[in-house]
């Protein structure tokens, strides 16, 4: 059996992403561990291909050299092959140093020496689940990431949670990239409130600790429970058990997908044609043809002009319609 390490993105979403990437290794034989920063591995943890998951020792954005050389001695004579996810010249390092005999990765960053199986970078902003698959061999149209937890994590959460399984619905108001990509809290709050009236369940608002003060402002002037800020974990199986899901282009979106989830996924400044959320449930809302903002999409932070009207003009009323009809 071929012993394969992945290196695993430093982000959630495209963590999620990669799923189809490990499910086609398994498939054809590979036992698979997967080697992840610390914040995205409960991501693979749920994922019933991978056979062990390694944690990476380091900080986001930090070389550490010392600290690559160690797991690099660690890892020597365990695999057969690297997988490299990400496309920095920092990942390709273990593999190399650790002597891996095939080493498969995008040529990013000039890795030539690091890698020596090289796909050619593609150009612009490939669909990233296609991307990813890639490194398998040429990849198959329609693959989707599926996640899964057993009954004891999903229990779990939600009774730490006091909720119901299926009895509840979970918003996600946040994103790490910046407030662009971010749905105003006053929309969530009058969707909050929207949804209590029709459905009578509650609505939990979760997020990283980093987003808990954006959950609370909108707890503030809806009657929402703040869960943010618990372990990715919790979060991930607490969107498992939901009714159903609305957010922002985020990792916790891409989540939801997994999980098949019905969910509405707002769009403002990034394009659903490059991440969308690949699940047959999903509602997406992003309105560059109907407000004609030759901006859109934009792929920055902050709105240049300020007012952020691709996120604004949605409104609370047309998500609800697009939940219900997930709903169905």
């Amino acid at each position: 059996m071929t012993r394969a390490v992945v290196v695993a993105p430093q982000w959630i979403g495209d963590a999620v992403m990669s799923e189809p990437l490990l499910a086609r290794l398994a498939a054809r034989g590979e036992a698979i561990s997967v080697a992840a920063l610390p914040w995205v591995a409960p991501v693979y943890r749920a994922m019933p291909q991978v056979a062990e998951v390694i944690e990476l020792p380091f900080a986001h954005g930090r070389l550490d050299w010392a600290g690559r050389r160690r797991v690099a001695a660690e890892w020597r004579g365990r695999f057969d092959v690297a997988y490299v996810l990400p496309n920095s010249l920092k990942s390709a390092l273990i593999p190399f140093l650790a002597r891996i005999a095939r080493r498969v990765g995008y040529r990013g960053e000039g890795r030539i020496g690091l890698l020596n199986e090289r796909l050619p970078n593609p150009p612009g902003r490939p669909p990233m689940v296609a991307f990813y698959s890639a490194l398998a061999g040429p990849a198959p149209t329609g693959e989707r990431p599926r996640l899964s937890f057993d009954e004891a994590t999903l229990a779990g959460a939600t009774s730490s949670a006091g909720v119901e399984r299926g009895r509840y619905f979970v918003f996600a108001p946040g994103a790490e990239y910046g407030p662009s990509k971010r749905w105003p809290a006053t929309h969530y709050a009058e969707l909050a409130r929207s949804l209590q009236a029709r459905h009578g369940l509650p609505v939990l608002l979760l997020g990283s600790r980093k987003e808990a003060a954006l959950c609370e402002e909108i707890a503030a002037i809806a009657p929402c429970r703040v869960v943010a800020g618990s372990s990715l974990e919790e979060a991930m199986a607490l969107i498992a058990a939901s009714r159903g899901m609305v957010s922002n282009d985020s990792g916790l979106m891409h989540v939801a997908a997994a999980f098949e989830v019905p969910q509405v996924a707002v769009f403002g400044s990034t394009s659903p044609e490059h991440t969308p959320p690949l699940n047959p449930k999903a509602r997406v809302l992003w309105l560059k043809d109907e407000l004609g903002l030759d901006c859109m999409p934009c792929f920055e932070r902050t709105c240049r002009y300020g007012h952020y009207r691709c996120l604004v003009d949605v409104a609370p009323a047309r998500v609800e319609s697009a939940l219900e009809d997930s709903l169905r």
